[in-house]
């Protein structure tokens, strides 16, 4: 049983990943270098393209696969970046289930394929798992997410608090840095 709830807080991380990079597949440009910039330091008056209230929604065989919904987009095409604000997407997973995650902010690294969420970053599962953070980032290059933030993980019999995470998406392991403490709620068999 414990097993089973570790694997689905790896797997709802994994979604996690999926959805980022299906992401950026999908609204990737050109080629360049895009490391070590914050999101406040780009003026929105230089962006190449602007975009506001956008949804955008990837179909596959006649099933929604994932579902982007964003307040406002800029393209940086000399910087080969693009930034969202009030971000939203939906994965829908072949099984059934969705995953929803949102955050204030997020930037995709065309180059590379590295992105970053910030600002009440929240990963929500339609079977009850839930993850908030204030940021997170994910290397493409090496399939991993991480933040230094604290971090909250909570399910219907589990609760995990941490401070900063580390998830190698490969291995499909999760790491707590820092200060963790689970909590386990009870529940029905236990």
């Amino acid at each position: 049983m414990r097993k089973t709830k570790i694997l689905i807080l790896v797997l709802l991380v994994l979604i996690a990943g999926t959805v980022l990079t299906s992401l950026w597949m999908n609204l990737q440009g050109k080629k360049g270098s895009g490391k070590g910039e914050s999101l406040a330091k780009i003026p929105q008056v230089d962006a190449d393209m602007n975009l506001e209230k956008i949804r955008l929604v990837e179909d596959k065989h006649g099933k929604k696969t994932w579902e982007l919904e964003a307040k406002a987009m800029q393209q940086y095409q000399n910087q080969n970046i693009i930034l969202l604000e009030d971000v939203k997407v939906t994965f829908y997973a072949q099984d059934g289930r969705s995953f929803v995650l949102s955050g204030n902010k997020g930037k995709i690294y065309q180059d590379s394929k590295n992105m970053e969420l910030v600002g009440d970053v929240l990963l929500t599962s339609s079977d009850g798992y839930r993850l908030k953070t204030q940021s997170v980032s994910y290397q493409h290059a090496n399939k991993k997410a991480f933040t230094s933030d604290p971090v909250e993980i909570e399910g219907k019999e589990i609760q995990v608090a941490g401070t900063g995470m580390q998830v190698d998406m490969e291995a499909k392991i999760i790491k707590i840095l820092g200060q963790a403490k689970t909590r386990w709620k009870g529940g029905e068999g236990g």
